[in-house]
Formats: structure tokens, sequence, C-alpha cells
């Protein structure tokens, strides 16, 4: 009797546990369909662009060394190099002592040979020879001279700045005596910003010929960028790479302060004729087994536009000079693609539009 009733409960406990999964599978929903979020674009026809990226250097409009035109002893040298000064500010200065003794022994000869010129023409009446007034007017002639070339050596023992000059450095040391035209301070010209480039013939011909050709600068750590005008070329080429010297400008003043030699990228653009080019990151592409290029198309499905389906279409595709992709022969322009993680998805499969992160 205690074997039966032993043998109905395993039973009934056996029927109990296999029967409760299959009952919590019955009660579980249908999976839903995972709709992936997809970065898309908008395919725009756009004038197709060569573009060239070239090493550039900066250069100021005008670098010079500065000279005394008269020797002495340097007593004044206040400028600092890398520090800018505005036109007319003293740079350096010799002893001025020994020549404005000079200035005024001058002024003495001349009014001695003025005085003597004068007493011999008081004295023409009294059978003065003329050769002899002749003469005094020579020295008195000679004395001017002697005169203004001393007051020239003493204004050649200062120098200014001619224009508003950025110190690039120093060539003497203060109380050094240094000879007429040594050069002592060599400054620059930084009214214009201006950047050397290397070109190829063939681009330099184009940027004589035409208007179609742009320059754009960008500086290192920044992503801003800066037009560029054409100033002047070198008319011969360089020795080995065949390439032409061309000296840019910014047209505007550059937000980084930069300083001659200072490395700038150079961009020049210009139109390849009247070609057209869709242009396309390379995460758009998706490719087949055989490395036939394709993306995929957004279909927008239902009342929402912003919910589809992509379509796998194959595309005949063109690497430009600087890398990008452009399409040659596709979609139309207006069509919108998956621009990001295109390999990801699969031809048919739905996605919705992802407009920023958490929406």
């Amino acid at each position: 009797m205690h074997i039966r009733s032993f043998s109905a409960f395993a039973i009934l406990s056996f029927i109990t546990l296999f029967a409760a999964p299959v009952a919590a599978q019955d009660d579980e929903a249908p999976p839903t369909e995972v709709v992936r979020p997809a970065k898309l674009m908008t395919l725009n026809a756009e004038q197709a662009m060569l573009r060239r990226d070239f090493f550039g250097r900066v250069t100021a409009k005008e670098t010079v060394d500065l000279a005394f035109q008269v020797s002495g002893q340097i007593e004044q040298f206040p400028v600092s190099e890398g520090e800018s000064y505005d036109a007319g500010a003293l740079l350096a200065q010799l002893d001025l002592q020994p020549l404005e003794r000079s200035v005024s022994q001058a002024q003495v000869n001349l009014n001695k040979a003025q005085r003597d010129l004068d007493r011999l023409q008081n004295l023409s009446s009294a059978n003065v020879a003329e050769v002899q007034i002749q003469d005094a007017r020579t020295q008195r002639d000679i004395a001017r001279i002697a005169l203004e070339n001393a007051e020239e050596q003493l204004a050649d023992a200062t120098l200014r700045a001619p224009f508003d000059a950025l110190i690039v450095r120093r060539l003497a040391a203060a109380f050094s005596t240094v000879s007429a035209g040594t050069p002592v301070v060599r400054l620059s010209d930084m009214s214009e910003i201006r950047v050397d480039i290397d070109v190829p013939e063939i681009l330099f011909r184009r940027a004589q010929s035409t208007d179609d050709v742009r320059f754009l600068a960008s500086l290192p750590d920044t992503d801003e960028t800066y037009p560029l005008v054409v100033r002047e070329f070198e008319a011969e080429t360089a020795d080995v790479a065949q390439t032409f010297r061309v000296t840019l400008a910014f047209t505007e003043t550059p937000g980084a302060f930069v300083l001659p030699g200072a490395s700038v990228t150079v961009t020049a653009e210009a139109r390849e004729g009247d070609q057209t080019r869709m242009q396309i990151p390379e995460t758009a592409l998706v490719y087949s087994a055989d490395r036939t290029p394709s993306i995929m198309v957004f279909e927008p499905s239902g009342d929402d536009p912003n919910v589809g389906s992509v379509r796998q279409t194959p595309v005949e595709i063109e690497i430009g000079d600087d890398g990008r992709v452009g399409i040659v022969d596709g979609p139309a322009s207006g069509t919108e693609i998956v621009s990001a993680g295109a390999a990801m998805l699969q031809d048919g499969q739905r996605v919705r539009r992802f407009t920023g992160i958490g929406e």
C-alpha cells in the first residue's frame, strides 16, 4: 500500500516538473524585430576638384639686416629677440659724443671760412685779387659740405625701425665696437604674413592661366583654414624636383600667432573641367567577395519617414588624388544612403534614421 502511494506521488511530481517549462513557453510573447539606427547622408553632385597638399613655410614680407653707416661703440641696444616694435622705435644707438664733437668742429670751420670770405669781399675795393675771393668761397663751400657729412654721420649713429618690425636676431652685443656696414640686428616686416611652397610645373601653369585654383592654409593643431593669394613666384625651377617656388599671402590675420619659419599645410584646389562627382566617405562602402563596391540606399516605408529598409546598390567609384571617394556611376543626386557602418547591414534590413545619442 505504501509502495503504490509513493509511485503515484513520483509520477505526479515528474509530470508537474516537465509541464511547467511548456506552460512558461506558451506564455512568452513572440520576439520583436530589432530596427538598427543608421547614420544617413544625401548624395550631392559637386564640381569635381583636384586637390593637392603642400608643405609650406611662413615668411615675412621683408627681412632685412640693419647696420650703422658709421663706426663706433654700441651704447644703447634696448631690443629683445622675438619682440615687435612700431615703425620709428629706437633699435640701437652708438656712442654719440665723438660724432657730436665732429659736428661742432665742422661748424667752427664753416664759421671761420665764412668770416674769411666776408673779410675778403669787404676788402675787394682795396685791390684784393679776385682769385683770393674765389678760393675763400671754395673753402667756405668745403666747410659746409664737411658739416653736412658730420651731421649725417651723427644721424647714422641711431638705428630706428623702418616699419612695424619683429626682431628676429641680435647680430651684435651691446657695448661692442662695430665697423660701418656691419649688421647688428635682423628684423622682419610682418605686416603681411606670407607662405612659400614648391609646386609642380603643371599646377604652376594652371595657377597662372586661370582663376580656378584656390589656395587654403591650415596651421598645426588648429581646424581653421585661411584663404591665400599669390603674391609672387620665382621664374626658374628647382634643380632637382622641377618645381616652382610660389609665394602666397594670407588675406586675413590668422588667429594663432605665427613666426617666420613656422610650418603650414597649404591645400591647392583646382576645378577639373565640367566634371561633377558625388563624394562619399569610405564608411559608406560595402565590398562583395570579388571586391565589387556597393552602397546601402535608404528607402522609407510606412508613414514614418525615419524608418525604412536598405537596398544594396552596386556603384562605380573613383579614388581622387586627395584620397576621397567619388561615385562615377550609381544612384542619382538626392538619394539617401547609409554613410557610416554600411558594411554591418544586410540587404533589405530595416533601419531607422540616427539623429543623435539617445534618440
